[in-house]
């Protein structure tokens, strides 16, 4: 053997190496933190509501992992599950939007990016919606746009407290105009809720970003929001060169907003389920606990000619 196939060899062994290593890290056992890099094994993560047990980061969440950590058990009951994306506007970038909702819908096994419905929180009924960022960036479009405001109109004829987490890039570029119209929809559904005198919380995770920062997840009566989220309307390039300033380290962070009175608190995730439950009995102390709540008919009121979406 030459000491060239010597050397080829030895590389293709330590490649097969490196890879069945990285194949016995990666079969979901362990989770290594992207602040700071220490390996976790999951199901300690998973106790610790996918809080990092070093540093305190918190992990991205989707929106099934988001409903057990907030909701009881067995008490979670979806809304308008049916509703489905179509592509009014025969968008294509560097794919058409039709497969691209095929493509992530295979992936997360939902419709499109945010999940609706009632559960009790600590006993406490609720009205919940969870966006889910691995969906398209958590992108707002119509159908995200109408559950929202389908789950806010049953919250307020079923006099619920409302709560909203919030996980998104801003609307949705592929329906173009048709994803900007859901902030005034969504916006015209919590104002109702608000002259129902009901308490809306949205929580803002990380991201949360765009049209959704504009419009509902700074309608609350009470903005919670997580530690280190990045919060914003443009991006943080953008802004420097509109202001040809530098800004500060923490701008548009969690602590920043908090700072300048933008949140009202910022919880960890760890204490955001007792969190929620203690203001929503202090806003309404005597809350009636029902669990069987029901669902029929449209409730989406005179929204309809705002709707671009498909129920089966």
């Amino acid at each position: 053997m030459s000491l060239f196939d010597w050397f080829a060899n030895r590389e293709k062994s330590e490649t097969a190496n490196q890879q069945h290593q990285e194949r016995e890290i990666a079969d979901g056992l362990w989770t290594k933190c992207p602040s700071c890099g220490v390996l976790a094994y999951t199901k300690d993560l998973q106790v610790n509501q996918m809080v990092c047990l070093e540093c305190d980061h918190h992990l991205r969440v989707d929106s099934n992992e988001r409903i057990r950590q907030l909701i009881d058990a067995k008490t979670w009951k979806p809304l308008n599950e049916n509703i489905q994306p179509v592509d009014p506007l025969n968008f294509r970038d560097r794919k058409p939007y039709k497969d691209r909702l095929r493509e992530y819908q295979g992936k997360t096994k939902l419709k499109d990016a945010v999940q609706t419905g009632t559960g009790l929180l600590d006993g406490l009924p609720v009205a919940l919606g969870v966006m889910d960022f691995q969906f398209m960036g958590g992108s707002m479009g119509s159908v995200v746009g109408e559950k929202l405001c389908r789950l806010i109109e049953y919250g307020t004829n079923e006099c619920l407290t409302v709560i909203i987490v919030c996980a998104s890039g801003g609307a949705r570029m592929q329906e173009g105009m048709l994803s900007l119209m859901q902030m005034a929809k969504i916006s015209g559904a919590l104002e109702r809720h608000r002259q129902a005198r009901l308490l809306y919380i949205p929580v803002l995770t990380h991201p949360t970003m765009g049209g959704v920062t504009a419009s509902f997840a700074m309608l609350g009566d009470l903005i919670l929001a997580e530690p280190k989220a990045a919060i914003g309307f443009a991006g943080r390039r953008v802004i420097e060169q509109t202001l040809r300033e530098k800004l500060p380290d923490d701008f548009q962070t969690s602590e920043y907003l908090l700072q300048h009175g933008f949140v009202d608190a910022i919880v960890s995730r760890i204490r955001l389920k007792r969190t929620l439950a203690q203001l929503i009995s202090i806003h309404q102390p005597f809350y009636p606990i029902n669990a069987g709540f029901t669902f029929e008919g449209n409730l989406s009121l005179n929204t309809e000619q705002f709707v671009v979406h498909k129920e089966n």
